[in-house]
């Protein structure tokens, strides 16, 4: 079905699934579009705005130049589209059995990027970052990792473009989530438990904090460390940098014409889960265009866990991506560099920041923010399981849990409406942590991620 297909009714579609050929052209840049201008980064030793220059040692010059772009509209290469093929344009689902389940009257959709290769959204940047990577010579990319989505993503980008990979996956992740390691390993990633001895920052971590169950923080200061002497080299970032959102938006760009498939004007809100941003950046991005423009009035919520809440109780304030120093300065919501979470099971949220870019969003009022506790989270993934077939990612249960207390609210009081949901990735993985929720128990796979 393509998006001329308008049915004259929502009530018996519950998918809409656009053809290659609507597979968007272009990424959308919200800089372009913000009533007020994002605050500049800093160099981390200067504290001026940093130079285009500044980042060569770390990524490749179509990336810095993305970064720091103000167009509106920037077209993607061939080569990375042909690679999207494999799985975009993904889906958008109608959650008629969710709607049931909770006696709403509002109509719940979701956008569910767990049809790529490695079951997340994450390729959409990873496929991105690789591509130009290697137009520019380079040999390897260094990267963290949390959950381990993000890692496999890279993984399986670097194999498609001839390239070397290296992963720092956070140790309380690296321990609770092997089978993340070996699809990293299937796709010839080689994986490092952070903090580690092989890094000047790794040792010193272990050193200031002994048993420690890492960091997102700490893994990027370990990527960078390795990366910047090595000329061959540079680092790949899965989220928080603008050029990392600018790829995302390739999500809410098919689901604005999805909900089009399905006969729907505008979405009343939109949910996702907010760890770094990325996700939630990519599906409410074009959304949030058509709110400027003055084409809807979208409402926009951020879900983050209670036990990592950067929006909700973080600083808005300049402050680096890692624990060792070593990024540039971003003004963003921030927990502080040496935050460490617990061991929550939706190990991508575990980071102390929230994007630059999102923070902006958010301080102009654009984005509010709730955070949820892990069971609350759990709750809701395991009802959506259980009505749509869809076992969705730790992470992804945030918004889930969003969207689920926003509809039960509107079955209170009758209010219709439209409910659009980010499912980031599925949860085939994370077995283990469903396990521990239902049993209370925690298994070999979880060791100490507390419930």
């Amino acid at each position: 079905m393509t998006s001329t297909d308008v049915p004259t009714t929502t009530s018996a579609m519950t998918k809409a699934v656009l053809d290659e050929a609507d597979l968007p052209t272009h990424w959308y840049n919200l800089a372009a579009d913000l009533p007020a201008p994002m605050p500049p980064h800093l160099h981390p030793g200067t504290g001026e705005p940093l130079a285009a220059g500044d980042m060569a040692p770390l990524f490749p010059a179509a990336l810095i130049e993305q970064e720091m772009t103000g167009e509106r509209f920037v077209p993607i290469p061939e080569p990375v589209r042909e690679v999207y093929r494999l799985w975009r344009p993904s889906p958008l689902y109608r959650a008629h059995r969710l709607e049931r389940a909770l006696g709403t009257p509002a109509r719940i959709y979701y956008k569910y990027e767990g049809v790529s290769p490695v079951g997340s959204h994450k390729p959409n940047t990873a496929v991105a970052q690789a591509y130009y990577n290697a137009a520019e010579g380079v040999r390897r990319l260094t990267t963290e990792t949390g959950a381990g989505q993000w890692g496999s993503a890279l993984s399986f980008a670097s194999a498609l473009f001839g390239l070397e990979c290296e992963v720092w996956q956070v140790r309380a992740s690296y321990d609770s989530k092997p089978y993340r390691r070996m699809l990293m390993e299937t796709f010839g990633g080689v994986v490092h438990a952070s903090p580690s001895e092989l890094t000047e920052a790794g040792r010193g971590f272990l050193e200031r904090f002994p048993g420690t169950t890492g960091s997102l923080g700490m893994a990027v200061s370990e990527a960078v460390e390795s990366a910047a002497p090595d000329p061959e080299a540079r680092y790949a970032l899965g989220s928080v940098l603008n050029h990392v959102l600018l790829h995302q938006t390739v999500i809410g760009e098919e689901a604005l014409r999805q909900l089009e498939v399905f006969g729907e004007t505008a979405a009343d809100v939109v949910y996702g889960c907010a760890g770094g941003g990325s996700n939630l950046a990519g599906l409410s991005f074009p959304f949030l265009r058509e709110k400027l423009a003055g084409r809807t009035g979208t409402r926009v919520v951020a879900v983050e866990p209670a036990a990592c809440p950067s929006l909700t109780q973080g600083r808005y304030e300049y402050d680096h991506g890692d624990v060792a120093g070593l990024t540039p300065l971003m003004k963003m919501h921030t927990l502080g560099r040496d935050f460490v979470p617990e061991a929550i099971h939706a190990g991508g949220l575990r980071y102390h920041g929230m994007a630059p870019m999102v923070s902006h969003v958010v301080d102009l009022g654009l984005i509010t923010a709730q955070a949820v506790e892990q069971r609350e989270a759990f709750d809701a993934g395991l009802l959506f399981a259980r009505t749509e077939g869809l076992v969705p990612a730790p992470e992804s249960c945030h918004a889930v849990a969003g969207a689920i207390a926003e509809a039960r609210r509107r079955a209170d009081t009758g209010e219709t409406g439209v409910l659009v949901v980010g499912l980031s990735g599925n949860g085939q993985l994370d077995l283990p942590a469903y396990a521990e929720h239902l049993t209370g128990v925690r298994t070999p796979a979880t060791g100490d991620q507390p419930f």
